[in-house]
């Protein structure tokens, strides 16, 4: 990569709020009709069924629909002139762990810290050991850059142990920060996400704020649509709905901001995180957000865009995938063990899991018992009404506003909604309990050889480099070795 490029055009996104109220109406409208049916399918049942299958599809839309008003109630937090100035103040570092990434996605995110209306003071680049590239033509390019635009900034290159341990790094070096925003190495920035990611901390008791995160390659193909239809609208509906109460169970980990003092006090534990006798290496975003929890308001900035590479390959996604169901059956535990019953994120912990149990419990009862024991087939509505439940669910996604992207191409994505639904219902349903069964397998399972995802599709070139040798670094008085490969 030549360090004379053109500077690539910018990435930008906003969230269009004109027609939330009609999209409340319309999910309400449509779950209500969903539990009437079923109501009504289950008065034809047996008597000693009937009143039990009625109490569950009452339970399931009071769940729903609470939910549905919670997310609803989201909004991005606004900042007055005399706040400005306070968060003007606040010294803001970007850390950046890098490992074996594609040099095109690794510059462009580079590239999207220099566009920001609000600059980041400092930014700490750790390349972790990577085999794939030095990276020479990137770093070379990006300290020039990082001076012209008056951005501290450092790049260091340690042996391989982990994201955490890099992190740690660029947290040692960065000891005035008041602000700490975690990134990963493909992220690329919308040119107000800084900012915006700031605005939340005028409030005192916020310790930590999510951005939402899209699709960089959305439209590479069908499996890089889907998963961005499904991330996204999760995070506008689940996630949405616990920032209203204060109590996002993760952050984003291509955008997440942090008060600095959450990652300084809890450095020694998250960097030696175990589970059953095994390190812990993945899921440090949401350990990140369960320090925050404990101190105060964990919170989502639907402002805060940024843009991720998505997997292309389906042997990516669903190692990626596996990766996030053990990593949240660990912090499941975690969440039961140390969170204060006093906040909300426990009892939104606790809900979840029951909803969870409850349908898979309902869905085994009408495909396999009720035909079985009772002669009795299941509804017709349990193939059309989630389809449409998904499909006005999926308007929110029709609510970001791309740059990079027309309306009817998104309008195409969201057609797809029944697919992602199909999906969720066999393959995610079985990989998350498979996850949940191997929790313990610890280990990152992802670019061991290089990136997997390049930025306009081609495969790295850069010529292999060897692994530095093994190394010893003290980390708050712990001595840390690190030198074998982790993720």
């Amino acid at each position: 990569m030549s360090g004379s490029r053109r500077r690539t055009p910018v990435l930008a996104a906003r969230q269009h709020r004109s027609g939330t109220i009609l999209i409340g109406i319309v999910v309400l409208a449509l779950a209500a009709a969903w539990t009437v049916q079923h109501a009504m399918a289950a008065s034809r049942y047996e008597d000693h069924t009937t009143s039990r299958l009625a109490m569950v599809w009452l339970a399931l839309f009071f769940v729903f629909m609470a939910q549905t008003l919670m997310y609803h109630l989201e909004r991005p937090r606004r900042v007055t002139p005399r706040l400005q100035r306070q968060l003007d103040e606040l010294h803001v570092a970007i850390l950046v762990p890098v490992y074996n990434e594609d040099p095109g996605y690794l510059r462009l995110g580079l590239e999207s810290f220099l566009r920001q209306t609000r600059l980041p003071d400092s930014v700490h680049i750790v390349d972790d050991g990577s085999t794939s590239s030095d990276y020479a033509d990137v770093r070379a390019w990006w300290h020039r850059a990082a001076v012209e635009a008056g951005v501290s900034s450092t790049w260091q290159r340690v042996p391989n142990g982990g994201k955490r341990h890099a992190q740690a790094v660029a947290v040692r070096v960065s000891p005035d920060a008041d602000i700490y925003i975690t990134c990963d190495s493909d992220s690329c920035f919308a040119p107000n996400a800084v900012a915006e990611a700031l605005a939340p901390f005028t409030r005192p008791r916020v310790q930590a704020v999510a951005g939402i995160v899209i699709a960089t390659n959305n439209r590479a193909n069908l499996l890089a649509r889907v998963t961005d239809l499904w991330f996204t609208t999760t995070q506008l509906v689940d996630r949405s709905g616990q920032s209203a109460v204060g109590a996002v169970m993760v952050n984003s980990g291509p955008l997440a901001a942090y008060r600095a003092e959450i990652i300084r006090d809890n450095l020694g534990s998250y960097l030696n995180e175990t589970f059953m006798g095994r390190p812990v290496m993945f899921s440090d975003d949401s350990l990140l957000t369960l320090y925050a929890q404990e101190r105060g308001l964990t919170v989502q900035q639907p402002s805060a865009v940024v843009f991720t590479a998505m997997p292309e390959k389906w042997s990516h996604f669903s190692r990626m995938y596996l990766r996030w169901m053990r990593g949240s059956t660990i912090r499941s535990v975690w969440r039961m063990r140390y969170l204060s019953m006093a906040r909300p994120a426990f009892w939104l912990h606790l809900l979840r899991w029951f909803q969870m149990f409850l349908v898979q419990m309902v869905t085994v009862w009408l495909l396999f018992v009720e035909p079985i024991a009772f002669d009795n087939l299941p509804p017709a509505s349990m193939v059309w009404v989630p389809f449409l439940i998904g499909w006005a669910q999926g308007l929110r996604y029709l609510g970001v506003i791309r740059s990079d992207e027309r309306i009817r191409s998104r309008a195409l994505t969201w057609l797809l909604m029944p697919l992602a639904i199909v999906m969720a219902w066999t393959v995610l349903r079985w990989l998350r309990w498979y996850g949940i069964a191997t929790c313990a397998r610890t280990g990152w399972g992802t670019r061991q050889n290089g990136a997997e995802v390049s930025l306009g599709g081609a495969a790295p070139t850069a010529a292999p480099v060897a692994p530095p040798v093994a190394a010893l670094y003290d980390l708050d008085g712990q001595t840390i070795q690190v030198g074998v490969p982790l993720r």
